[in-house]
């Protein structure tokens, strides 16, 4: 690829962005009030000098300020897979709030115990708790988990993505051992401390680590994501459950992004058999939840220790986990939105995508790929798709990245803005993503021409 091509293309590309869209520059310009110039500094990760700043949004649609519409494969990088505002989510927690009231009383309601059983049938764990985040819910299951094992350490997988979790800002670096991640900000203490770490399809790095027997929990992605999709190899997570078996640890399986792999996420997609499951984003249609899940034995295991606090101070829970109008949002979207026929719908769309993307790929024999989890496909810039976080890290492309980004923003297309990935939910359609695929042809046209 001529990377001076490519530099003058992301110029001109980005000189177009700011033309479109001078309401949303004088927006980020005025924002003197907020740390970085926007409500939560990653808002500041995209293609472009400013972010596109919202009006409105409803299904596979997002409106921006400058009164431009798009057709949205980012979904609040997951947070949105339901559609944006789907009408039963809409509805519940109008009911709850303005109608029912009391949103947060730190009472229970009868929803919870059906979305507890929504989940088992879901995902297989038979007990549930609630968080507003994902990020909570693993911070929990750590808690958890140390105190059953008695053991002080987490491992994950290099560049995996769990959230804001301390333990997991752990790569695996060029000697073959664990190293912060780069900018990780303000940690409490060397991250090696707290944590270990194995490369993603590496179970001989995974056994060694085990080895030292200090390991109360496995906290893993059943595939990578917000590295890129990195897809498990034959036979590996069989072999990550043997082993935590073999050495006494704990599986813990995130499935906030790999819930796009089907109603079960992995764990039902594969049969795959963790003592703890978190999740988050998706499940609340747009409304902050989370959620964890336990093995019927982990959960006695932890509620016959009296030595444990697990109604106060204990360290596991918040005075909004679990209020009515989440727990609402999770009923509704379950019961009504992210159903198993929407599910079935969502990954032929991907499947769509998928093809459209490779077929441009193929055209002009570029050393791409692609992948595929179910409703989410990702294109990357490596040929063959990396088997590694660190691997996946490596195949980054900024400027390229930011190229197409905005290439298709400014005609009318999101992508996740953190990589390259599209996201399907109930209101896409067959339209949307053969937009997707003649301007992705368009861009790479161009930039091969």
């Amino acid at each position: 690829m001529d990377r001076t091509r490519l530099h003058h293309l992301l110029v001109r590309e980005a000189a177009e962005a700011e033309r479109r869209n001078p309401r949303s520059r004088a927006a980020y310009d005025r924002a003197d009030h907020l740390f970085g110039r926007v409500p939560m500094t990653w808002m500041n990760k995209t293609a472009g000098a400013f972010p596109r700043y919202l009006d409105g949004a409803r299904g596979a649609r997002v409106t921006d300020i400058d009164g431009h519409e798009y057709i949205d494969f980012c979904l609040g990088d997951t947070g949105a897979m339901a559609g944006h505002s789907p009408a039963p989510v809409a509805d519940a927690v109008r009911y709850r709030f303005a109608e029912t009231g009391g949103a947060t009383a730190m009472l229970p309601t009868e929803d919870a115990e059906w979305v507890g059983a929504e989940l088992t049938r879901r995902f297989g764990l038979a007990r549930w708790s609630f968080s507003l985040t994902a990020t909570d819910a693993n911070r929990w299951a750590i808690r958890l988990a140390r105190a059953v094992t008695d053991r002080p350490k987490i491992l994950v997988n290099s560049y995996c993505y769990h959230g804001s979790v301390d333990e997991s800002l752990i790569v695996v670096g060029p000697d073959g051992h664990g190293a912060a991640r780069p900018g990780n900000v303000g940690a409490p203490c060397d991250v090696t401390l707290t944590s270990r770490v194995a490369e993603f399809n590496d179970l001989e790095q995974l056994e060694r680590e085990l080895a030292h027997g200090d390991v109360a929990a496995v906290l893993m992605e059943p595939a990578l994501t917000n590295i890129g999709i990195v897809l498990p190899e034959p036979g590996y997570l069989a072999g990550v459950r043997a082993l935590t078996r073999t050495y006494g640890s704990l599986l813990i399986n995130d499935e906030t992004h790999t819930f796009s792999a089907g109603p079960g996420g992995c764990t039902a997609a594969w049969g795959l058999e963790p003592d703890l499951l978190t999740i988050g984003k998706a499940i609340g249609g747009g409304i902050p939840a989370g959620a964890y899940g336990l093995s019927a034995e982990l959960a006695d295991r932890l509620l016959g220790r009296a030595d444990l606090d697990l109604v106060d101070m204990g360290g596991v829970g918040g005075t909004l986990a679990g209020n009515a109008l989440s727990v609402a949002a999770m009923r509704a979207t379950l019961e009504h939105v992210l159903t198993d026929d929407a599910f079935a719908r969502m990954a032929k769309l991907s499947e769509r995508f998928e093809s459209g993307v490779q077929a441009g790929i193929d055209a002009h024999a570029l050393p791409w790929s692609v992948s595929r989890l179910g409703a989410r496909t990702e294109y990357r810039f490596a040929d063959p798709s990396p088997r590694t976080g660190t691997e996946s890290e490596a195949a980054a492309d900024a400027e390229l990245e930011d190229f197409l980004h905005l290439y298709l923003a400014n005609r009318g297309i999101l992508l996740t803005p953190f990589h390259n990935m599209a996201l399907m939910c109930p209101d896409t359609s067959d339209q949307d993503v053969d937009a997707h695929t003649a301007l992705f042809a368009q861009a790479l046209a161009e930039l091969t021409a």
